[in-house]
């Protein structure tokens, strides 16, 4: 996670700087463009169930510690 995290340029303050993104050239060609765009829309679409999976765990989570507190 931490990869992705980095991959998107979201890092802690004591990290060190993310390497640039990477920037897709536009192909010329309607076919690559069209690879390209769907390559994208899968890499984003897995980036979204695992930080939809890492919100349910830190949901969960939330809940669980919030009825074990005894203040």
């Amino acid at each position: 996670m931490l990869r992705d995290r980095e991959r998107r340029g979201i890092t802690g303050p004591a990290a060190k700087p993310s390497s640039p993104t990477r920037e897709a050239v536009p192909s010329a060609d309607p076919h690559e463009r069209m690879r390209q765009l769907e390559a994208r829309v899968a890499e984003l679409e897995t980036s979204e169930r695992e930080l939809a999976t890492e919100r349910d765990i830190l949901r969960k989570a939330a809940k669980y510690f919030a009825g074990e507190t005894n203040w």
